[in-house]
């Protein structure tokens, strides 16, 4: 069997954690059995309906972005009591109740920043003028994530399948919307992307803090599925099993943003529902899903991810390759 991967070992730049508050200090060590020193962690209170927590290396610790926060009110927060450090493997904590509740249930997911596995982090000062921004990724990002740290607006996500002519923004459940002063209907190269004059994410003198991905095989995918609305959904193949996967309706009507991994449930089906969004705890709906050793299938019935004939945006990254360097094949769940 030929191989089919860029990166045999996905626990490198990649893993998801599960782990239980003390209300206190503590440090979380990551699962993998590769050590994975973080550049971006996003953390998710399961139990209460805490705020989504953003933090990276290039911003520093304790620098906090709530991605599900709605105007006027998103703005990056320091907060000495959240995220305290990247560690080797793993990172550090505060007793702050959005990270660490004493018994309380969280979830973590943890990249490294790196051209390897197509994850980049730029920062920018606005000027509020279209223009093109380096990037690092030596390959076109296909996913963007834009958030202009000192303003109060939320974040602006460039998928690859929406073009560079439409934007999608959490928090909020909208499908995507037309927008040529965000991307500048401009679409990314291998060393640039685009913005336009739009203060909400190039505010002059504003600091602005981006996040991009390009696609790798065996790793990491970017792409749509289209909706059957029957209990028996649609298989998506991605060449690898998923460690995570986030998916949103890219319609005009749209619906909320889902995230789902490997950690939290670790056994099919994965119905586990957290939602960017919101601030809401962690779901168990019946719009169940499964894991499998070569891409997810959907399999419910439910509009905000079946709906008949909607096509939906997806972002998944891997736990496995399908089939690694030497032509070995994972296993499913």
């Amino acid at each position: 069997m030929a191989a089919y991967t860029t990166i045999d070992d996905p626990e490198a730049y990649f893993q998801a954690k599960v782990y239980t508050g003390n209300g206190s200090t503590q440090s979380i060590t990551l699962d993998g059995d590769t050590n994975l020193q973080s550049d971006l962690v996003w953390i998710k209170n399961r139990d209460a309906a805490d705020s989504h927590c953003i933090f990276d290396s290039v911003r520093g610790v304790t620098k906090e972005i709530n991605i599900d926060i709605a105007w006027p009110n998103n703005i990056e927060a320091t907060d000495d009591d959240t995220l305290t450090s990247f560690d080797s493997d793993g990172f550090a904590l505060g007793d702050d109740d959005n990270v660490n509740t004493n018994t309380e249930n969280y979830a973590a997911w943890c990249w490294k920043e790196s051209a390897t596995s197509g994850m980049d982090i730029v920062e920018f000062t606005g000027n509020q003028t279209a223009r093109t921004i380096s990037h690092s990724l030596s390959a076109v990002p296909e996913v963007m994530l834009i958030k202009n740290r000192e303003y109060g607006d939320g974040a602006h996500v460039y998928h690859v399948s929406n073009l560079a002519t439409h934007t999608m923004e959490i928090p909020g459940t909208g499908g995507k919307n037309a927008a040529s002063t965000i991307w500048n209907d401009t679409t990314p190269t291998s060393s640039v992307f685009s913005v336009g004059n739009n203060g909400n994410i190039n505010k002059t003198d504003d600091s602005i803090i981006v996040y991009l991905f390009a696609p790798k095989q065996g790793f990491s995918k970017f792409g749509t599925y289209t909706g059957n609305g029957n209990a028996d959904g649609p298989f998506i193949y991605t060449g690898f099993r998923p460690a995570m996967v986030i998916l949103k309706e890219s319609g005009a009507s749209g619906d909320n943003w889902q995230i789902m991994d490997n950690k939290r449930k670790p056994a099919n089906p994965v119905d586990g529902l957290l939602k960017p969004n919101a601030s809401t705890a962690e779901q168990d709906p019946s719009d169940a899903k499964d894991f499998l050793s070569n891409g997810f299938k959907i399999k419910n019935s439910a509009a905000e991810n079946n709906g008949s004939g909607n096509t939906f945006i997806y972002m998944a990254w891997a736990e496995a390759p399908f089939v690694n360097s030497n032509g070995v094949p994972c296993n499913a769940r």
